[in-house]
């Protein structure tokens, strides 16, 4: 035996065996929890990809309506008021009469329930946020269905680990995770998104480990081939496919990521303020609520009818906007509408995500930024296109503060590979400067007004009433 043998050989019989049998079985994920994130995100893909269809059948329904039976009943504009406010109507009710934490993106709600902060009630979460924001988002309303599929994800995880009375306390936070991860790769066939947007954007709440990771990948993976045997494997958004720019070029894509990192802490005070704003105008009044909410979705279904590009999430309007339909001016007074169309919907609560808007922002404001660039310097090999990728995920990043889940995002959702330097470049400088401003992320902002509103109901109550209450919280977040 040589000297390093003997060496090796005595520090080896120094080490306890146990120490080295946990070692060794460290990376032995359990079956069972790999099996179950098969099954959680088999569900997250099934139910996001439907909730896909069913807003998209509800939209069609309400454009057949128009053009033939009730059109020849009422007046076009009435028509497209009363339909569109009936279906808001029914997304603000089921909200805030069964579900009101199903209100909003819902992303806010996986994170605190992800720290034990906030129940996970899956069996009122799920019915109401796939038809609630059937409503909302059929009605036409500035909204997005990503947040909605990742609240009914996490909520698909909670449900199995309740099914199966998982008791581990990690476990079920892992297939808490796995499900917000399933949910967003089936909203966008984004599966490397969505496991980055559970790692990176959620990190402070999501407890690390081997079986953790594994869990969220097989879920999103899961999901991923889900969406893609109901509805093809195309890129959700078509449009041209780019080449790399000229290096020198890199500057005005820095430039870009400056401007939105700017934009985005602005974006993220605008929507506070105009939850703030409808809080004070409906004052958590049901009657009030529904009112307002009606007529917000009556004034979008009249908006459908004349200025169309103000209205829905944004996603279809994106490949319009890259194949070169609308001058700059155009652009930036879209940009400017909907900034507002986006603020008003989201901020009065209905039940919907601010994703989609979010990128149909900086496509808008990225191609028009591209068309001024091409003007100023015709000599360089550009074009808008890069400009209006690139800002999808600046604004995403700067807002949310999650720059690899912005640029996988973008580049699973357009197939363009070879925008990834400019994008890494634009989301980088964006979320620099929004870390400077001191702008804080979208979702850690919602959370803490979630919680705080929450404290403050709960003070509200009579001590004897709030008892019982805790107590069945408690036992909800106990370990099954």
């Amino acid at each position: 035996m040589t000297a390093r043998e003997r060496l090796t050989h005595s520090l080896l019989a120094k080490v306890p065996k146990d120490t080295i049998n946990q070692f060794l079985s460290i990376d032995k994920a359990p079956a069972s929890v790999l099996l179950l994130s098969v099954l959680v995100g088999i569900l997250s893909g099934f139910v996001g990809t439907y909730f896909e269809h069913a807003v998209r059948l509800v939209s069609e329904s309400r454009t057949n309506w128009l053009s033939t039976q009730i059109a020849s009943m009422l007046p076009l504009g009435v028509a497209a008021f009363l339909i569109s406010a009936i279906l808001a109507i029914l997304g603000y009710y089921l909200t805030h009469r069964f579900c009101p934490e199903a209100a909003g993106s819902g992303i806010p709600e996986i994170e605190g329930a992800m720290d034990g902060m906030r129940p996970v009630r899956w069996w009122r979460v799920l019915p109401v946020k796939f038809f609630g924001g059937m409503g909302a988002l059929g009605s036409g309303m500035v909204l997005g269905r990503e947040g909605p599929t990742v609240q009914m994800g996490g909520a698909i995880g909670r449900m199995i680990s309740d099914i199966f009375r998982v008791k581990n306390t990690d476990t079920r936070h892992s297939l808490l995770a796995a499900g917000a991860a399933g949910g967003l790769s089936a909203a966008f066939n984004a599966p490397l998104a969505g496991i980055m947007f559970v790692v990176e954007e959620m990190r402070p709440q999501f407890r690390y480990s081997l079986i953790s990771i594994k869990a969220v990948i097989i879920s999103s993976v899961m999901s991923d081939i889900v969406f893609r045997i109901i509805n093809g494997q195309e890129a959700v958004i078509k449009m041209p496919q780019y080449h790399a720019p000229e290096l020198v070029s890199l500057g005005l894509f820095l430039l870009l990521g400056i401007l939105f990192g700017i934009f985005g802490v602005i974006f993220n005070t605008l929507i506070t303020k105009a939850q703030d704003f409808f809080a004070k105008l409906h004052r958590n009044d049901r009657k009030r609520y529904l009112i307002i909410g009606g007529i917000i979705g009556g004034i979008f279904g009249l908006t459908l009818l004349y200025v169309p590009e103000l209205t829905g999430g944004g996603i279809s309007l994106i490949p319009t906007i890259t194949e070169g339909g609308y001058a700059a001016g155009i652009l930036i007074l879209l940009f400017i509408g909907r900034i507002f169309t986006t603020l008003c919907c989201f901020g009065s609560g209905a039940p919907g995500g601010i994703f989609a808007p979010m990128l149909a922002l900086g496509t808008l404001f990225g191609y028009a930024f591209g068309l001024i660039a091409q003007s100023l310097f015709p000599g360089l090999d550009i074009t808008p296109g890069m400009f209006a990728i690139a800002g999808m995920g600046a604004l995403f990043a700067a807002t949310v503060r999650a720059p690899v889940t912005g640029i996988l995002l973008v580049i699973e959702m357009t197939n363009n590979y070879y925008l990834i330097l400019p994008l890494i470049i634009t989301c980088l400088g964006a979320v620099i400067f929004a870390q400077l401003l001191g702008g804080q992320p979208i979702y850690s902002q919602l959370l803490h007004r979630t919680l705080k509103k929450a404290k403050l109901q709960q003070d509200d109550l009579p001590q004897q009433d709030t008892q019982a209450p805790q107590q069945v919280q408690q036992t909800s977040n106990q370990p099954m």
